[in-house]
């Protein structure tokens, strides 16, 4: 498959800007390559609904500057819908883990949180703080969100203990049980 393919599909995949350090490495491929193949995939996505951002050192797929109506106009109709079971699930888990990873959230929730974690950061309830190593994410609750809560901290909120309690057992139990399933 060519690089800029390759490339492509792993930043829709990761959905966040990728070092170029890490794409040679990835890709074991020179520097003039990896600047081929990045020149072909923002040639081709140019006509699109997605476009390529480069700095020196990242890339970014990203949408156009021309679907920028469109996407408000999504996101208005996404803040007027309820959160739903999902968002409540999502930022009850934000809420009482404190700054958690998505692979953490995913990992409670079961599903890919992806979707529901863009809603929730739209409506401004939580943010994305890049974590010190790597190219991931955490994320947690804002001011805001306390605001709507009617509380000043965390440690406010209903059954705040039992609950901290109760998700750290249950991350516990998962954890004891793929070290189980993994020494089989």
């Amino acid at each position: 498959m060519p690089l800029d393919i390759l490339i492509e599909g792993l930043l829709f995949y990761k959905a966040t800007p990728i070092k170029k350090s890490s794409l040679l490495k990835q890709f074991s491929v020179e520097p003039e390559g990896l600047a081929q193949a990045i020149s072909k995939l923002a040639t081709r996505l140019e006509p699109g609904a997605l476009s390529l951002i480069e700095t020196d050192t990242e890339i970014q797929l990203v949408t156009a500057p021309a679907m920028a109506p469109f996407i408000e106009e999504m996101q208005k109709a996404d803040i007027k819908r309820d959160i739903g079971k999902a968002g409540a699930e999502t930022l009850a888990i934000i809420l009482y883990r404190g700054s958690v990873a998505r692979a953490e959230i995913d990992r409670i929730r079961g599903v890919n949180s992806s979707f529901i974690l863009r809603n929730l950061m739209i409506r401004g309830l939580i943010e994305r703080t890049p974590t010190k190593v790597g190219n991931g994410f955490t994320f947690s609750i804002t001011p805001a969100l306390l605001s709507k809560l009617g509380v000043t901290n965390t440690q406010n909120l209903t059954d705040f203990a039992r609950i901290t309690d109760a998700l750290a057992s249950f991350v516990f139990v998962q954890d004891s049980e793929i070290a189980n399933e993994n020494n089989l």
